[in-house]
């Protein structure tokens, strides 16, 4: 019946056939003439932008030809039985929600259905292919919003002004400075350093610090084991190295964590994927397999990191590593916005600027495209003085929170052994300069912040 209904409205219901028909499939539809009639509203709908009439669409189908002599009369019958006044829905918001259950539920059962065939061994793709196939299927979903109304929604746009934008802190000052107060959702940011600079001890430490919030945390890693991550946010909340935890007695190690685990709401979902296996796609089915079976949704996501993963839309070794991590990065800001969350990156330097002291962002590896899709881009550079001084310099790369010149530079205080971040004294911010940075020589390693302790 819903079948009949979709495609009656289609002929004689303009504003409804303009929102469902991009979501429509013709494989969705079982019967034989259904599917036709649905291929003929199709393509006059795309050749003239507008519904076809009863007659032009028997003529298109008495061109068109693919039926049966039975099939055919039975297509005219049903397209000369199409009657608005029998057909008309008075409530077009229930019509565009049943249409939108039925587009799901084909979907998905074509999803089933294909996957099947792969098990089989008689399908095109391979079992590779089956966590997208059935990530698609469940995302499917009418996007009902055709925009903002510059004129119309004033209103709306200046109460947007007065509300406060909801974002997601860093426990570290001038980060918090030169975002204005943390990280937005929909936003793509991205650290770049060389090979051991910190990447990862930044993203774990300030996963940590985001659960400490009270913040749902979800870190994907194609870089080290699960273990090895959760390992560092061990060493990190419970304020302990890594070669002391690995010799806490069990009762001290659950004593550390019950006090944590009592102090925030939030939860750390560490999820591992072999390098370069994995795309947003993977991460798409992912997220709503977390939300199914653990009720769990991501305030921020870590990917660490970039240049590690796979694109979703390029496949294979024919495109260069310049499209491919462009295209990578365009998938993630894409999922960023798609689960309204920020997302939090890396990627590494170029071989010229893993000794530099001055990265820019034309040091950024494989693809400038890559910082002109971040909204939020800087660098850690590491040099024998600022290990010295258990530090860690900051450059802004881009930024569109703040202007980028405000504080381009500053340092944070690095603890390895803790997997640890934390702000320096305000002397050691005053002795950098612009192009030529200099440091105090005072270990501000010696003034490690207090902010976790609560939590020990």
């Amino acid at each position: 019946m819903i079948e009949k209904t979709i495609l009656s409205n289609l002929i004689f219901n303009d504003e409804y056939t303009r929102k469902v028909l991009p979501f429509l499939d013709e494989r969705y539809f079982s019967d034989i003439v259904d599917k036709k009639i649905y291929n003929l509203i199709k393509a006059y709908h795309l050749d003239y932008n507008e519904c076809p009439s009863q007659e032009a669409l028997v003529i298109e189908l008495n061109n068109a030809g693919g039926l049966s002599d039975d099939q055919a009369e039975a297509a005219v019958n049903q397209i000369n039985e199409f009657n608005p006044a029998n057909t008309e829905v008075s409530n077009n918001e229930w019509l565009l929600d049943q249409t939108e259950k039925f587009c799901q539920d084909k979907a998905i059962y074509n999803a089933i259905m294909d996957g099947i065939q792969i098990i089989d061994g008689k399908g095109k793709e391979d079992a590779g292919a089956l966590p997208q196939m059935l990530s698609d299927a469940l995302s499917v979903s009418f996007d009902n919003h055709i925009g903002h109304d510059w004129l119309e929604d004033a209103d709306e746009r200046f109460e947007f002004y007065k509300r406060k934008e909801v974002k997601i802190p860093f426990d570290l000052d001038y980060f918090n400075r030169i975002t204005k107060g943390g990280l937005s959702k929909k936003t793509l940011n991205i650290a770049l350093a060389g090979t051991g600079v910190g990447k990862s001890m930044f993203m774990c430490h300030c996963s940590a610090g985001n659960l400490t919030q009270g913040h749902n945390v979800l870190y994907i890693t194609l870089e080290m084991a699960e273990e090895r991550i959760a390992e560092r946010v061990d060493a990190n909340l419970l304020n302990t190295t890594i070669d002391e935890l690995k010799m806490l007695p069990k009762e001290a190690y659950e004593k550390k964590m019950n006090r944590v685990s009592s102090k925030t709401p939030g939860k750390l979902i560490i999820k591992e994927y072999p390098t370069a296996s994995a795309h947003t796609g993977h991460f798409r089915h992912l997220l709503q397999e977390l939300k199914i079976k653990k009720q769990f949704i991501p305030d921020i996501i870590y990917v660490d990191y970039l240049n590690l993963m796979m694109s979703h839309r390029i496949r294979g070794a024919s495109a260069n590593s310049y499209t491919i991590v462009k295209s990578i990065a365009e998938e993630l800001r894409g999922l960023a916005v798609e689960f309204n969350v920020p997302i939090v990156s890396a990627t590494q330097t170029t071989r010229s600027g893993y000794s530099s002291t001055d990265i820019g962002l034309e040091d950024t590896s494989e693809s400038f495209g890559l910082p002109a899709t971040a909204d939020f881009m800087f660098a850690l550079i590491s040099s024998e003085e600022l290990e010295d001084l258990a530090q860690i310099l900051v450059k802004q790369l881009k930024n569109r929170y703040s202007d980028p010149n405000w504080n381009r530079r500053f340092v944070v205080g690095v603890d390895r052994s803790k997997m640890k971040m934390y702000d320096v004294e305000q002397t050691a911010q005053e002795d950098i300069i612009e192009d030529t940075p200099v440091f105090d020589n005072s270990k501000s390693g010696e003034n490690l912040s207090s902010k976790f302790n609560e939590f020990i």
